[in-house]
């Protein structure tokens, strides 16, 4: 009798702890954040990711002008009345569900001076309260807690939150700041934030975060931080070794045991022209006879086509060259992996594979990265559009299938010293017409803020360079998800906005990683022309110093050979021909800026030249293929932005390249210190 009264018993116990076990916690979403095969698996307790933000509310749909609205700073769902208090609120989300991540910035006064609240549940005391930037940057340890890049201004940098907050029925978070206000026409200050959120399917058991278990989690949080800040793979090396490739030459590494995933990728790579390497030697791998990984190394390890050291959850570079990967990549039965030399020359190659024990089952998914890159892109597009001259939407990827978006990587080469990443992210998931992800800006989606160049790495954001954010230059941002990776069940169509200050042409190159269970289709296809392409190491790798075919060339766009003292840039203005200029400061009288240019005609041309005027800009003379053609020029003017023609009168050139070079050779002595000078752009017309 004793025994069969137990078994009644044992079977509630034994649901009980297993309805526990799968009960959604502060303490299982921080294991979950360590645990990198979890990603693997499409989730069993099934949630969505979304995003609240402050973007632009005239953003309706991408049939409408609003689409590019870029007032995106102190937008909220509403406005309430909580005990007397103003609080406008940034998130309202029903349960079960839990917030993932969490950005802000601010600028203007009192922007950052408010409190911060979390409420959960309908109760109507929150769960936290605190001034905003103490929340965000001091709620847990770093990097549950971080403001980058630490090189930055505090009052310029983007302040991350990764630590979770789950919760059972109900989630509202609000912000408290007595300078918010309506006023000329727009929200004042500044306040910028994006916030995802999961959202569990009904029935999905979760345990609301509550006050205390910060104090009794704090332990594990501090080894979460730890684990987090110190990445390692796991497993064994099951390939080591180097090999010089030749063109069209290949590593290929075999792998057929089940039970296994691959744990970790280390590669090396050497050539005479390395940048060029990084981006001609292309890593292939196919899962169960499926290709799902194709990407140039550089791309594939965040350090583009130059290495720049970065320690990210999931990557490493290192100062040596040498870069590792840590993704779990399980496969059922078998797996392939190529390294392939693309390029010209020959390339030093080391690779070492390892492997680690994995189960197998029917929510498994195969590891996938695509790339693609776009050369010489123009950021201008529809021009009939008022708000679409420098605006449209680049597609990171599109797959259709079952599968887990798990981050990206951009890698631009810029060309004007103008901020060029104002674009929003705009990620549409198993056929939404809105993006259930739309965002503020670029570098608030990478986790920094206000376009700043220098460097910062984190587990799940990086800027292993910033070279190209006011230059003409590279740079990195890197995203890597944890608990905000984004589900799909049919599919998912990713995208960010490309928004540059200045219409003009760049390199664009996109990575996306992801997981997918095998059948997927992905709109982005192994490009072979593309790795073999020159890399961009200077601005003129991009824009060639080329008459155009009616005789114009942007001052911007010559080709600076050599110049004595001074400094050149190029510089915005925003009467002048495409809004920028070529332009020197600071020469000392006699000295020479000289710069090439390219015609593919020889011939005589009459040339007018288009200098700016401003009241420290100096006298100067012009020399066409080293000889002088003009007399003085006093490009000395009371008003700035505005340009003077210059007939310099007809000349041969040869066909290819000719040099055109500025000389200083005084001032007005109405003329301010600078000794400056602008060319605006160049007019040449063919002598028949």
């Amino acid at each position: 009798m004793k025994y069969v009264n137990l078994i009644p018993v044992i079977v509630v116990l034994f649901l009980f702890t297993s309805c526990n076990n799968n009960t959604i916690t502060f303490e299982s979403l921080l294991k979950e954040m360590t645990d990198k095969a979890a990603i693997t698996y499409f989730p069993e307790q099934e949630y969505s990711l979304k995003q609240f933000s402050s973007y632009d509310r005239k953003s309706v749909s991408p049939d409408s002008i609003g689409w590019w609205a870029n007032s995106d700073w102190t937008q909220f769902i509403r406005e309430e009345k909580n005990d007397g208090r103003r609080e406008f609120v940034m998130l309202d989300a029903d349960g079960p569900g839990a917030v993932v991540r969490f950005w802000m910035t601010f600028s203007g006064e009192g922007a950052s001076d408010g409190t911060l609240r979390i409420y959960i549940d309908e109760n109507k005391t929150p769960v936290i309260e605190d001034n905003v930037l103490s929340v965000i940057d001091s709620l847990a340890p770093e990097p549950l807690s971080a403001s980058v890049s630490p090189k930055t201004n505090y009052a310029q940098r983007g302040h991350n939150l990764y630590l979770p907050i789950p919760y059972s029925k109900h989630c509202k978070i609000t912000y408290e700041c007595d300078a918010v206000r309506f006023e000329d026409n727009q929200w004042k200050p500044s306040i910028y934030y994006n916030i995802n959120y999961r959202t569990y399917k009904p029935g999905v058991s979760v345990k609301s975060f509550t006050k205390s278990d910060l104090d009794q989690s704090k332990p594990l949080m501090e080894k979460v931080s730890d684990i987090l800040l110190h990445p390692k793979i796991s497993g064994n090396a099951v390939y080591n070794n180097s090999k010089t490739l030749s063109p069209d030459e290949k590593i290929s590494v075999s792998l057929a045991e089940k039970g296994k995933a691959i744990s970790g990728i280390r590669m090396k790579i050497d050539a005479k022209d390395r940048p060029q390497a990084l981006c001609s030697t292309v890593l292939k791998i196919s899962f169960n006879g499926e290709e799902t990984v194709w990407v140039p190394v550089g791309e594939f390890f965040g350090t583009g086509y130059q290495l720049f050291p970065s320690k990210t959850w999931y990557t490493k570079v290192d100062s040596s060259g040498r870069m590792e990967a840590s993704w779990i990549m399980p496969f059922r039965n078998s797996a392939n992996i190529n390294i392939i030399n693309y390029g010209t020359q020959n390339v030093d190659a080391a690779l070492e594979v390892y492997t680690s024990k994995y189960k197998w089952d029917s929510s498994s998914m195969h590891f996938g990265t695509s790339w693609h890159e776009l050369t010489g892109i123009n950021t201008a597009s529809n021009q009939n559009l008022n708000n679409d001259e420098w605006h449209f939407d680049v597609n990171y990827v599109d797959l259709k299938g079952e599968g887990v978006y798990a981050g990206d990587a951009l890698t631009i080469f810029n060309t004007v010293n103008t901020w060029w990443g104002e674009g929003d992210e705009k990620i549409f998931v198993d056929g939404e017409n809105f993006p259930s992800c739309f965002g503020t800006g670029t570098e608030d989606y990478y986790g920094y803020a206000w376009c700043r160049p220098e460097k910062f790495t984190h587990p799940f954001i990086a800027q292993p360079t910033g070279a190209g954010n006011w230059n003409y230059a590279m740079t990195i941002n890197l995203r890597y998800r944890s608990l905000d990776a984004i589900p799909f069940k049919k599919e998912i169509n990713a995208n960010i906005e490309l928004w540059h200050w200045i219409v003009t042409k760049m390199n664009f190159a996109l990575t996306a990683y992801w997981y997918v269970k095998p059948g997927f289709k992905s709109n982005v296809s192994p490009d072979i022309e593309s790795v073999k392409r020159p890399v961009a190491l200077k601005r003129t790798d991009v824009i060639k110093p080329l008459v155009d075919k009616v005789g114009k060339l942007e001052g911007e766009n010559l080709e600076v050979v050599s110049y004595d003292s001074g400094k050149y840039y190029i510089k915005y203005g925003f009467n002048l021909s495409g809004k920028v200029q070529l332009f020197w400061e600071n020469g000392a009288v006699g000295d020479q800026l000289k710069t090439r240019f390219i015609v593919n005609e020889a011939g005589k041309y009459r040339i007018t030249a288009y200098f700016s005027k401003g009241v420290d800009h100096g006298k100067i003379r012009i020399g066409l293929n080293d000889k002088t053609i003009s007399g003085s020029i006093n490009c000395y003017g009371k008003k700035g932005d505005i340009t003077i023609p210059v007939d310099l009168g007809i000349h041969t050139l040869k066909e290819g390249e000719n040099t055109f070079s500025i000389k200083i050779i005084g001032a007005d002595k109405s003329a301010k210190q600078g000794n400056k000078a602008g060319v605006d752009y160049l007019k040449f017309e063919k002598i028949k």
